[in-house]
């Protein structure tokens, strides 16, 4: 079975992957809690599946799942959301490296990042910064993990509003009072479980295009999946 996994793995490592689902309680698929089995003695939920201890083993950074993981919604939010980012980051990275793509890149992935991990929102700053002075296999290497890995971290209700407010601030001298008031409103709404994300997104979103906020519309996080799956929809 391990050589399998290795020569099965090794096969999906050529493709074009973004993303993987593994079998729930598989004992060669299961991502965690998969029953291991002693010499004696009642069986330990305690174990990873054969296949998939070697499939994160070759690939840490794609985005794996459970399927009885994604009956939750926000980790089918989250993982969905990894999957796509995934794919956007791979075509970058897949043509001739410049710092310039990268630069014009990471202006569109800010603020979803800042909505899952704030520290390694300033890292991935600090890297895009100092692109200039490093190999450029380096800069690529390290931004994918650092993107990837910050991805990972669930966006509490916390950061996402923070993200909601930081925007607002960008068009806070362009909103007319009761514009302002009720934009507010809904954000705060949205923080106390009220209303599903969407609610503020489409907002804010109305309110760039209608006055014309390059900055915010060029932002992942507005739209960092499919619509019509509606992964924002639930509170």
């Amino acid at each position: 079975m391990r050589a399998f996994s290795r020569a099965r793995v090794g096969e999906l490592a050529a493709l074009d992957l973004s993303g993987y689902i593994l079998k729930r309680d598989s004992p060669s698929c299961g991502m965690e809690r998969v029953k291991v089995y002693p010499g004696s003695g009642p069986a330990a939920r305690e174990g990873v599946g054969l296949f998939a201890q070697e499939l994160l083993r070759r690939m840490p950074l794609l985005p794996v799942e459970e399927e009885g993981r994604l009956d939750d919604p926000a980790l089918r939010e989250n993982f969905v959301e990894r999957v796509f980012a995934y794919r956007r980051l791979q075509a970058l990275l897949r043509g001739r490296f410049k710092v310039g793509d990268l630069v014009r890149f990471h202006t569109g992935e800010k603020l979803l990042v800042l909505a899952h991990e704030p520290k390694g929102y300033a890292a991935l700053g600090r890297l895009v910064a100092a692109a200039k002075r490093l190999p450029p296999a380096e800069v690529k290497a390290r931004y994918r993990e650092l993107y990837l890995r910050a991805l990972r971290v669930p966006a509490t209700k916390g950061k996402p509003c923070n993200v909601l407010l930081h925007m607002a601030g960008y068009l806070k001298d362009r909103l007319a009072p009761g514009e302002r008031l009720e934009l507010s409103e809904i954000i705060h709404d949205y923080r106390r479980g009220r209303v599903p994300l969407v609610v503020p997104l489409t907002l804010l979103r109305h309110h760039t295009r209608r006055l014309g906020a390059p900055y915010l519309e060029g932002q992942a996080y507005l739209d960092p999946h499919p619509s019509e799956l509606m992964l924002r929809n639930h509170v």
